[in-house]
């Protein structure tokens, strides 16, 4: 069942009044802009998208008595003193971090829907309307996981205010009882999952490269680096003592829970980094113009477009298929192997084995 749009937050110009348009009937929130108008609209919001009937003697005429005011701090008090925090804490290379910008982008509906409501009167009603509002977003559709990790996001913000002594822990507690979305159980749009590249795909996109590109490319199969690790390398960040050169990185995805990361590179991969710059980083152009450009390769071949990082899945089945799950969670730096268990094509090719046999 199609679940009902966030409904809008109306001015009707005649009387100056905020309302809300739901079932056919007007809804009048108050002085249009005002606080309480804001307040009520975010009430009858969170009951609407949660499937909940509106108070039947809540004023459908203009001039009728509404809320004033909530006493305690309110949601945009406590997002901008978290954004604050965040803008210090989420930093490198002496910038923000990615993780400012999704936090930005996860908290927009709850100030557009919230931000004059007490926290603590943020109730989880209220948080399924929030999520509803992401997956009605008009423009630039958010799928479904991104926008389960957008919620989880708006948890860990009161989270930091429960730690902080700005929210109360049964407020936090109702917000953790949210299930997330399922996939065919919503009207969130799921993304295709991201499979490994044939090589004869890989083979067909990378001789269309330029040299540069190429090269990066190249050096992705066979290492299975993430595109972010190997644009931030340099000659001298390497290891090239043993038989088989080693770079031990400092700055990595799982940096902050203090585990290491060690790209190794083979026969295959030194042959390549030989004719890189030896001093400066080894590749001086964007991850973005990467991007695009294999894009447009992808396009010229006449094969179905892939982004880089799926060179990486690549590598990690033909590992897990011909090596062992250990190996390719060594290789690719994975905190867990529940993590490398998602990339194997093995299973796939034993039961059809078995299915040719015995079905």
């Amino acid at each position: 069942m199609k679940r009902p749009k966030v409904p809008t937050y109306g001015h009707h110009k005649p009387t100056g009044q905020a309302r809300v348009y739901i079932g056919g009937k007007s809804h009048y929130l108050g002085e249009y802009g005002s606080e309480a108008s804001r307040i009520r609209y975010g009430e009858i919001v969170a009951k609407e998208v949660s499937g909940q009937p509106i108070d039947p003697f809540f004023p459908k005429k203009v001039g009728s008595p509404l809320p004033t005011d909530s006493a305690g701090l309110t949601i945009n008090e406590l997002v901008l003193a978290f954004m604050r925090h965040a803008g210090a804490y989420y930093v490198k290379d002496g910038k923000p971090s990615a993780e400012v910008h999704c936090f930005k982008s996860a908290v927009k509906p709850l100030v557009e829907l919230y931000g004059l409501i007490a926290v603590d009167q943020f109730a989880p009603l209220a948080l399924k309307a929030v999520r509803q509002a992401m997956i009605d977003r008009p423009k630039k559709k958010m799928c479904r996981s991104f926008i389960n990790k957008s919620v989880n996001r708006i948890r860990h913000l009161f989270r930091w205010a429960v730690e902080n002594g700005m929210a109360s822990v049964t407020t936090l507690q109702g917000l953790q009882a949210v299930s997330p979305l399922k996939a065919g159980k919503c009207d969130a749009l799921d993304h295709q999952r991201r499979e490994a590249v044939s090589d004869e795909h890989i083979e067909a996109v990378r001789q269309r490269l330029s040299q540069q590109h190429r090269d990066l490319f190249d050096l992705l199969r066979s290492t299975g680096a993430r595109p972010s690790e190997l644009l931030c390398l340099s000659m001298t960040d390497i290891n090239v003592s043993g038989e088989t050169w080693v770079a031990d990185l400092e700055d990595h995805k799982n940096a902050h829970r203090g585990l290491s990361r060690k790209l190794f590179f083979g026969p295959k991969s030194q042959l390549i980094l030989r004719r890189l710059p030896a001093t400066g980083p080894l590749f001086t152009f964007k991850i973005r113009t990467f991007s695009a450009a294999v894009k447009r390769a992808c396009i010229a071949a006449k094969v179905t477009p892939f982004v880089p990082y799926q060179l990486r899945h690549t590598k990690a089945t033909e590992l897990r298929d011909t090596m062992s799950i250990e190996s390719a969670q060594a290789c690719l730096g994975h905190a867990q192997p529940s993590m490398t268990a998602r990339y194997s094509s093995r299973m796939d090719k034993l039961a059809s084995e078995a299915a040719k046999a015995c079905g």
